[in-house]
C-alpha cells in the first residue's frame, strides 16, 4: 500500500514541479533547429502525419529512421492538435520526460531519505548542464535515460517487496526505453536490479529468474513493432538493427560513430555537472585529506562492509551509478547523451554533498554562491554593453567571423519581447536574493541554487536563442520554398559514409521532408543543393547534366558546417 505524502512532501514537490514547468517550457519554441541531430529526429514525425506510417516511415526520400519510434510517436501525437512538426511540439516529448523523471526521483528519494534532500536532489538533476541541455531539446537520448530511469525506481521497489510480483510499472518504463533506442534500455535497468537483489540477500539464482522474466515482459510491445518493420523494411531493416545495437556495442559498425577513450566519460560526466562540478571544487582546499585518505589504506572486507551498511537506497542509487558508468565504458562508441540515466543518482550525492558542506563548511558554499553571482551579473553587464552598440563587429575574428558578426548583431538588435525581458531580470534578482541572504547569514544554499536556476532560465530565454538561431539553416529553406514551393529538391554530397549518409536534414525538415539524394532519383532536370565546391566534382560524375547556380546563400549549414549553394540541373 503507498504511503500517504507527507504535507511537507507535497509542499517540496509542488515547488520542483513549479521548476520544472517554469525552466523547461516557457521557451521550447524559441530557439530554431540548428544541428543535424534534432532535424533528423523531428523529419521523422514530419512523415509520420504526412504518410500516415506510424511503423517505419521513409525519410530524405530514402532513409528507414535510425532508432525505434517510440519518440517520434510522442512528437507526432504532440503536433497532431497543431497540424505539423514545430520546433516546440518536437521538443515537448523531452521536457516531459525529464519532469516524470525529476518529480519520480523526488518521490522516491523524499520517502526514503528525506525531503530536503530529495527537493535539492531534483534541482540538480533539473538544471545541471548535460541533463537540461537534452531535456529542452529534441533527440532519443532524454527519452530513453527518463524510461531507464523510471524503470529503476519500480524495480527497486519491486525488490523491496521481494520480487513475488510483477512490477508492471517497470514492465511498461522498459518497454519504452526498448522503443526508444533498443534492448540495452530495457536489459540494463534488469541487470542493475539483479545485482542489487542479489546482494540484498534474495538470492543470485532467483533474483537473476524473476529478472529475466520481467525483461522477457517487456519485449513483448517492442517486438509487435520490430515484427511489423521487418514486413515493411525487410533484410534492409534488419541490417540496421544489427549495425545500431550489435556492431555499435563490438566498436565493428561500417563507419566510425564516437570513438573515444574511457576517460572521455570521466570527462563529460564532471563538465556535465556543472555548474554544480564547481562546488566540489571549492571544497577541496578544506576537506581533511589526512582522515580521507585513511579508509584507502584500510582492507578490502572493511571497505565492503561500509557499502553493505548504506541505506538500501544509497546503496542502489551508487549500484546504478556505478554500473551504467562501467557498462558505457565498455563500447568504442561513447557520447555525453549515453550516460544521462546516471545523472538522478549521482545528484543525490551530489546533493547530500552540497547539504553537508552547508553544515560543516560553510564557507564553501559562500564562495560557491558569489562565484556563480558574478558570473551572472557580468552575463547580464556584457548584454548591457552590446545593446548600447560599445562593442564593434570589426572586434570578431576567428575561422568563420560573419557567424560571430551575426550573433553579435541579433545580441544587440534583436527586439525583446515580454519572455525575453523576464529572462534577462532574473539572473539580477536572483542574486539579490542571495546577497540578502548572505547578509542575514542563512539560505545560502537555497540563494546559490536560485542563481543556477535563474541562469539556466536567462539561457533558455534569452540569449540561446539570439546567439543559435544564426546558426539555423531555417532561414535557407525559406527562401528555398519561396523560389520552389512544390516538388522535389535534390541534395549532392561528396563525403558519404556507407551505412551514416549526410542529408541536408535541417533544411529537409524545414522543407517539409522534400530534399532527397540526388543519386536516388536521377531527375532529368531539378533543383540541387550542394556544399561548398561539390559542385564541381558533380560535373565530373555526371556530364551528362549542365548546372547553373541560382543562389549562394553565404551560410555555413548547421549540418555539415558547408557553405549552401543552389543550382538548377538539366539532363542533355
Amino acid at each position: 500500500m503507498t504511503p500517504t505524502p507527507s504535507p511537507l512532501e507535497r509542499r517540496y514537490g509542488l515547488i520542483l514541479l513549479a521548476a520544472c514547468l517554469v525552466l523547461l517550457f516557457p521557451f521550447l519554441g524559441e530557439t530554431l533547429f540548428n544541428t543535424r541531430g534534432s532535424s533528423r529526429e523531428a523529419v521523422v514525425a514530419v512523415t509520420m502525419l504526412r504518410d500516415g506510417n506510424w511503423i517505419l516511415p521513409i525519410n530524405n526520400g530514402v532513409d528507414m529512421p535510425y532508432k525505434p519510434p517510440f519518440l517520434h510517436w510522442l512528437m507526432a501525437l504532440c503536433s497532431l492538435p497543431f497540424g505539423r512538426v514545430t520546433e516546440l511540439t518536437a521538443r515537448i516529448p523531452s521536457a516531459l520526460a525529464l519532469t516524470a523523471m525529476v518529480m519520480a526521483g523526488y518521490r522516491f528519494f523524499a520517502r526514503r531519505e528525506g525531503e530536503a534532500k530529495a527537493l535539492l536532489m531534483g534541482l540538480v538533476t533539473l538544471t545541471c548542464f548535460e541533463v537540461h541541455r537534452a531535456g529542452v531539446g529534441c533527440r532519443v537520448d532524454m527519452m530513453l535515460a527518463a524510461m531507464m530511469v523510471l524503470a529503476l525506481y519500480a524495480l527497486y521497489a519491486w525488490v523491496e517487496r521481494g520480487m513475488r510480483d510483477v512490477p508492471w510499472l517497470g514492465v511498461l518504463a522498459l518497454s519504452g526505453a526498448f522503443l526508444t533506442k533498443g534492448p540495452v534500455g530495457a536489459a540494463l535497468p534488469c541487470v542493475i536490479a539483479w545485482i542489487y537483489g542479489g546482494t540484498r540477500g534474495l538470492g543470485w539464482g532467483k533474483a537473476l529468474l524473476r529478472c529475466i522474466g520481467v525483461g522477457l515482459l517487456s519485449c513483448v510491445l517492442p517486438l509487435a513493432w520490430y515484427v511489423a518493420a521487418w514486413q515493411q523494411g525487410g533484410d534492409r531493416f534488419l541490417h540496421l538493427i544489427y549495425e545500431e545495437n550489435v556492431l555499435r556495442l563490438t566498436g565493428k559498425m561500417s563507419y566510425e560513430s564516437h570513438v573515444n577513450p574511457w576517460t572521455y566519460n570521466v570527462m563529460t560526466v564532471v563538465t556535465g555537472f556543472l555548474p554544480y562540478t564547481l562546488a566540489v571544487v571549492f571544497s577541496l582546499f578544506v576537506l581533511p585529506w589526512r582522515k580521507l585518505l585513511r579508509p584507502a589504506k584500510e582492507s578490502w572486507q572493511k571497505l565492503t562492509g561500509r557499502v553493505r551498511s548504506m541505506s538500501d537506497a544509497r546503496l542502489y542509487s551508487l549500484l546504478c551509478f556505478a554500473i551504467i558508468f562501467i557498462f558505457y565504458c565498455i563500447p568504442k562508441s561513447k557520447r555525453s547523451t549515453y550516460l544521462l540515466p546516471l545523472y538522478p543518482f549521482l545528484a543525490y550525492f551530489v546533493a547530500e554533498y552540497l547539504l553537508w558542506l552547508r553544515r560543516r563548511h560553510r564557507r564553501v558554499i559562500l564562495a560557491y554562491g558569489w562565484t556563480l553571482g558574478t558570473v551572472a551579473l557580468l552575463l547580464s553587464a556584457a548584454f548591457i554593453i552590446i545593446r548600447m552598440g560599445l562593442v564593434p563587429t570589426t572586434l570578431i575574428g576567428g575561422r568563420h567571423p560573419e557567424e560571430g558578426r551575426a550573433m553579435l548583431t541579433a545580441l544587440r538588435d534583436a527586439p525583446l519581447n515580454f519572455g525575453g525581458i523576464l529572462a534577462f531580470l532574473a539572473p539580477p534578482v536572483a542574486v539579490l536574493l542571495f546577497v540578502r541572504n548572505a547578509v542575514r547569514g542563512r539560505g545560502l544554499l537555497t540563494g546559490a541554487v536560485a542563481i543556477v536556476c535563474a541562469v539556466t532560465f536567462a539561457l533558455d530565454g534569452l540569449y540561446q536563442p539570439l546567439t543559435l538561431n544564426v546558426k539555423s539553416d531555417k532561414p535557407v529553406a525559406e527562401r528555398i520554398a519561396k523560389l520552389v514551393p512544390a516538388g522535389k529538391i535534390y541534395s549532392f554530397r561528396t563525403d558519404i559514409t556507407p551505412g551514416n549518409p549526410m542529408h541536408p536534414f535541417t533544411i529537409n525538415f524545414y522543407l517539409n521532408d522534400r530534399v532527397m539524394p540526388f543519386e536516388a532519383a536521377m531527375p532529368r532536370e531539378g533543383w540541387l543543393l550542394t556544399g561548398n565546391d561539390e559542385i564541381e566534382d558533380f560535373r565530373r560524375r555526371f556530364p551528362q547534366y549542365t548546372a547553373t547556380e541560382r543562389i549562394d546563400f553565404h551560410h555555413r549549414s548547421c549540418d555539415d558546417h558547408k557553405y549552401v549553394k543552389l543550382y538548377y540541373i538539366k539532363r542533355a
